[in-house]
């Protein structure tokens, strides 16, 4: 009896953790595609899965920071978009692939700080603030463009976007490193307790001697940084920067983030949770391709999952009230 008490505690305790519901959607979603496809546990396809998964993954994990520092970075679509432009159009302009790649990282650096300006500096609230650097960077790659997608292959850029190891994806890999560094980051460094305390109670952090627009600045950064690898990954996959690249994974992001287990009011969440949110996400597009359903539908699915997501954190925090 002891022990079958004991199994029903740790039972109880892994399905009250945030991330326990989309772990059990995942499983619940492989056995269905399982049954339903003979092609879907194929090597081939579970890594297009991850290599599908990689760059949202990548992107998620700045984001998560931003939601737990009680923010939020809608502007993550066109940033990918705008590095990826930037990037490829200092690769044209000086066949530098080491400072293209800088270039990249930089301006998603810089789109990242001039949000965590406006959050921190201006007291702008977060969403209004990146709902309108969202338009601008868009903006910014289609008058860089004139709408023209600007040829991009080769180098760092097609090394982290299509290349394989033993027939890995190197941007799997590389999301599964950073998923690694940012994990430890988060929850085995001063700065990343911090990001915690001021997403909990930004009024206690500060008379703790935390320094709040510091850490929601840092935040952003990271944010921006991470779009700005995201859209360098996904331009060397195409061999091409798009000014259109990145269109609409501002949703994919946040809702691998809330699915994931972050809270939406701040200070909760984690790595790992965020990886699994993705891997939900990507299966969700495997599944519509293997199935053959209508990739309209897949945006309806998005939705569905956003507000699914939305309102499992809102019973969450209702209870935990």
């Amino acid at each position: 009896m002891g022990a079958a008490a004991r199994a029903r505690g740790l039972g109880g305790a892994l399905l009250r953790r945030r991330e326990a519901s989309v772990a059990l959607m995942i499983v619940a979603l492989v056995v269905f595609l399982t049954f339903a496809n003979e092609f879907f546990l194929t090597p081939r396809n579970l890594l297009n899965v991850g290599r599908q998964g990689s760059v949202v993954a990548i992107v998620a994990l700045g984001q998560a920071l931003v939601i737990i520092s009680r923010g939020l970075d809608l502007s993550v679509g066109s940033v990918i978009g705008l590095s990826a432009v930037i990037s490829a159009w200092v690769a044209r302009a000086t066949g530098g692939q080491e400072l293209a790649l800088l270039a990249g990282l930089g301006t998603g650096a810089l789109v990242g700080a001039v949000n965590g300006g406006l959050f921190t500096r201006l007291n702008i609230n977060p969403f209004i603030a990146t709902l309108g650097t969202l338009s601008i960077a868009r903006g910014i790659a289609l008058l860089i463009t004139g709408g023209i997608p600007i040829s991009y292959s080769g180098g760092v850029a097609g090394f982290l976007g299509a290349e394989r190891i033993y027939t890995v994806p190197v941007s799997l890999i590389l999301m599964l490193v950073l998923a690694v560094l940012f994990h430890v980051f988060a929850s085995r460094t001063r700065i990343g307790r911090n990001i915690y305390a001021v997403g909990d109670n930004p009024t206690a952090a500060r008379l703790a001697g935390i320094d709040v627009e510091g850490t929601r600045m840092l935040v952003f950064i990271l944010c921006g940084m991470l779009a700005g690898l995201g859209g360098i990954i996904l331009a060397g996959n195409l061999a091409s920067a798009n000014p259109d690249l990145g269109r609409g994974y501002e949703l994919d992001v946040i809702a691998a983030v809330i699915l994931g287990g972050t809270a939406l009011s701040g200070g909760r969440g984690s790595i790992h949770g965020v990886v699994l949110g993705a891997l939900l996400m990507a299966l969700l597009s495997n599944a519509f391709v293997l199935l053959g359903l209508s990739a309209h539908w897949q945006v309806v699915s998005k939705g569905l999952v956003i507000i699914m997501a939305v309102g499992i954190d809102g019973i969450r925090r209702g209870r935990e009230d």
